[in-house]
C-alpha cells in the first residue's frame, strides 16, 4: 500500500481530464506540478468498448483538447498528426472527422507528452472521504484505491463519466448473456465466429447500430435482431444551425435559461447526439436488409415500437418478452446473447453520490464553473466533468466544449487558492495539508 499527498487529483484519464491537464500546464504550471491524474485502466483509450476500426467521430478535429482555447498549442490534433508523420495523409483524406482510433491515439500521445501533470494507470478508486478537518472545516479529501493505496488532496476533479445503463429487465440475466456497449469489443471477441448465434440488440441509436452491424459482419452464421422503442432508425440532426448549440459560448446561454427552457432545449437536441445514426451507417443497414430480402438469406431484422418488459433464462436460451407499443400485445423472442445499446444512467455516478453523502449532502448542483455546491463546512473543492447536461447543456458530455471548460475550471481553481505565505511565496494547499495531523 502506498500514500501520496497532492494538491489536485483528477479521476479518469479520458478526454476531459487530459484537456484539464493541458490547461494546467499552459495556464497554471505551478499547480500542474502538484497535480495527479489516476486512471483505472492500464492505458489511455477513447470509447474503449466501441473502438471499432472503421468508426469515425462525429466531431471536427478542430474541437480537440486545446485548439478552441489556444490554436498555437503544441497539444493540438494537428501537431499530433505532424509529430507522427501523418499530416499530409489526413489532409488528403479531405475530412473534418477523424477515425475513432486516431482520436484515441491522439489522447495517448497527449498523456505521454505531459511534462508536469503526472498520470498513473491501474488505479481504480473505491472510495472518497473527507480527509483533513481543521476547526470543523473539511480542507481536503482522502481517496482510496482498490490496490489499498491512498491519495490525500486539496481539490478533486471527477471526470470518469457516467455509469452504464442496464435497464431493470436485464439485471437478473447471467453476466455472460448480456453485453453492454461499454464492454462490447472485449466481450464480442469471446464469441465463436463459426457458431450460429442468435443475437438481440436493444436500442436504436449509433452504438446499438454499430453492435448490430459488427455482429452481422463478424459472425457470418449469426442472426441479428434489433429491438427499439422508436418508429425506426433516424439520422443525426446535424444542421449548421443546430450545431451552433454545441459552441462553448452556448453554455452561458443554457446555464442562464429558465428550467422549462432547458428542458425544451435538451429534448429538441436529443437527436443530435443520443437517438440518431450517422448517414453512412443508415445506408449500410438499409442496403444490407434490402439485399438479404432480394436473395432470401435474411439474417438481419428490426422490431420497432417495442418495449422489453421481461428477460429471463429458460434452459440455455434467453427469453425476452416484448410489448408492442402500438397494440399493447406481448410476444417473445428467444436468443443466445443480448447486446445493450442503452447508453448511460441519467443519475450521477455512484462515486460522486457517495462523496456527497459523506459530507451530508443528498441533492446538489454545480456552479457555472463546474464546482459542486457543498456545505460551508467544506472548503475542499470538487469539480464534475461530463455529467452536467441538466445545467450546462447537451454538449457537456461531448468533446466540443473540453478546451474551454478546462480553462474555466483552472481559472476557478487558481482564483480560490490559498494566500501568500510569510516568505512571500504562494503557499500551496499541499503544504498546508502536510502540517495537519491525519491518518491514511
Amino acid at each position: 500500500m502506498d500514500h501520496q499527498d497532492v494538491e489536485l487529483l483528477a479521476i479518469g484519464a479520458g478526454p476531459a481530464n487530459l484537456a484539464l491537464a493541458v490547461a494546467l500546464e499552459e495556464l497554471a504550471p505551478d499547480l500542474a506540478a502538484r497535480s495527479l491524474i489516476v486512471e483505472q485502466h492500464e492505458d489511455v483509450v477513447w470509447q474503449r468498448g466501441m473502438l471499432l476500426p472503421w468508426s469515425q467521430s462525429q466531431v471536427s478535429f478542430l474541437k480537440d483538447l486545446v485548439t478552441l482555447r489556444n490554436p498555437r498549442s503544441e497539444f493540438s490534433f494537428v501537431n499530433y498528426l505532424h509529430s507522427i508523420g501523418r499530416l499530409d495523409d489526413f489532409i488528403n483524406l479531405g475530412t473534418f472527422t477523424p477515425y475513432r482510433v486516431e482520436i484515441s491515439d491522439y489522447l495517448r500521445w497527449v498523456a505521454r507528452s505531459l511534462t508536469a501533470v503526472r498520470v498513473e494507470h491501474g488505479r481504480r478508486v473505491v472510495a472518497i472521504e473527507p480527509g483533513d478537518v481543521v476547526a470543523g472545516e473539511v480542507v481536503g479529501w482522502l481517496v482510496r484505491f482498490a490496490d489499498g493505496g491512498t491519495v490525500r488532496c486539496r481539490d478533486l476533479v471527477v471526470g470518469a463519466g457516467r455509469d452504464a445503463n442496464v435497464p431493470v429487465p436485464f439485471a437478473g440475466l447471467p453476466r455472460e448473456r448480456v453485453i453492454h456497449s461499454t464492454d462490447f469489443l472485449r466481450r464480442f471477441a469471446e464469441l465463436d465466429p463459426e457458431e450460429a448465434h442468435r443475437i438481440v440488440v436493444v436500442g436504436g441509436a449509433q452504438s446499438a447500430a454499430e453492435m448490430l452491424w459488427s455482429s452481422h459482419q463478424g459472425l457470418p452464421n449469426a442472426r441479428v435482431t434489433m429491438v427499439m422503442r422508436s418508429i425506426g432508425l433516424n439520422g443525426y440532426e446535424s444542421s449548421k444551425f443546430t450545431n451552433e448549440l454545441f459552441y462553448p459560448s452556448f453554455v452561458d446561454t443554457f446555464h442562464a435559461a429558465r428550467p422549462d427552457a432547458r428542458e425544451q432545449l435538451l429534448a429538441e437536441m436529443h437527436r443530435t447526439n443520443y437517438s440518431g445514426l450517422a448517414p453512412s451507417m443508415l445506408e449500410n443497414l438499409y442496403r444490407t436488409m434490402y439485399l438479404e430480402k432480394l436473395t432470401g438469406a435474411e439474417r438481419m431484422r428490426m422490431i420497432t415500437m417495442a418495449e422489453v418488459s421481461d428477460a429471463r433464462l429458460d434452459g440455455d436460451e434467453v427469453v425476452l418478452t416484448l410489448v408492442d407499443r402500438k397494440s399493447g400485445a406481448s410476444d417473445q423472442v428467444r436468443c443466445d446473447v443480448v447486446m445493450l445499446g442503452t447508453g448511460f444512467a441519467k443519475q450521477l455516478p455512484a462515486l460522486t453520490r457517495s462523496l456527497a453523502a459523506a459530507v451530508g449532502v443528498e441533492d446538489f448542483t454545480v456552479t457555472r464553473n463546474y464546482r459542486m455546491t457543498l456545505p460551508d463546512t467544506v472548503s475542499a473543492r470538487v469539480y464534475l466533468q461530463g455529467v452536467n447536461e441538466s445545467t450546462h447543456g447537451i454538449a457537456d458530455s461531448l468533446i466540443s466544449v473540453l478546451a474551454i471548460r478546462a480553462a474555466e475550471i483552472v481559472d476557478d481553481l487558481v482564483t480560490g487558492r490559498r494566500p501568500i505565505g510569510q516568505d512571500g511565496r504562494p503557499r500551496s494547499d499541499a503544504d498546508l495539508l502536510a502540517s495537519v495531523p491525519h491518518s491514511a
